[in-house]
């Protein structure tokens, strides 16, 4: 499948002003560092969740938890979605009871991979609070799910996608509104 960059929608200035102001948030409406924990996702929820750590602890002057969550086998479609799929790595190195836990992700659509993640989390132990934070929020949920930190939010269509480029993985920090280029007229008129 190919895609052409429809928009650029953050360069690394805009991303760096965006994870200050969530992690601002984050810091105020845990009022403070007390009982939390930071939970990425994999693959760039957890580049995402380093760089908020970072900044917290600056703020704070603390040093909040940290850990990565793998959802793959938690997912209601890796049947459907991949005949082999590709496990990655959970790494959680503390206990989650009681602990207000901010579970960070790149981009929100549906809704189903932070559905899997609430699973994965819930076979790790009973979490006080969950709160998702989310660096895209491009609607179209599927899921009676919402984030309650969005960096920004990207109203998409049939055919587009949001790409979060990080450096730590893609050599570049960047937000992009891409469309893919194999549906003709036709196609999207249908709704494909």
């Amino acid at each position: 499948m190919k895609f052409r960059v429809k928009a650029k929608l953050a360069d690394a200035d805009g991303m760096r002003r965006t994870l200050t102001r969530l992690a601002h948030e984050i810091i105020e409406r845990n009022k403070g560092l007390q009982n939390l924990v930071l939970v990425g996702m994999q693959t760039r929820g957890i580049h995402i969740a380093g760089r908020l750590k970072k900044l917290i602890n600056e703020i704070e002057g603390g040093d909040v938890p940290s850990g990565v969550l793998d959802v793959t086998l938690y997912r209601d479609d890796f049947r459907l979605k991949f005949k082999q799929p590709q496990v990655q790595v959970t790494s959680i190195n503390f206990d989650i009871d009681e602990k207000n836990i901010i579970l960070v992700d790149d981009v929100m659509y549906t809704g189903r991979t932070v559905r899997a993640a609430l699973d994965a989390l819930m076979d790790l132990g009973r979490a006080a609070r969950i709160q998702l934070v989310v660096l895209v929020d491009r609607g179209h949920r599927e899921l009676p799910l919402k984030p309650d930190f969005v960096g920004k939010n990207v109203p998409t269509s049939i055919g587009e996608e949001v790409r979060v480029r990080m450096e730590e993985s893609d050599g570049e920090d960047a937000i992009l509104l891409v469309e893919r280029e194999d549906l003709d007229e036709e196609d999207q008129a249908d709704g494909v």
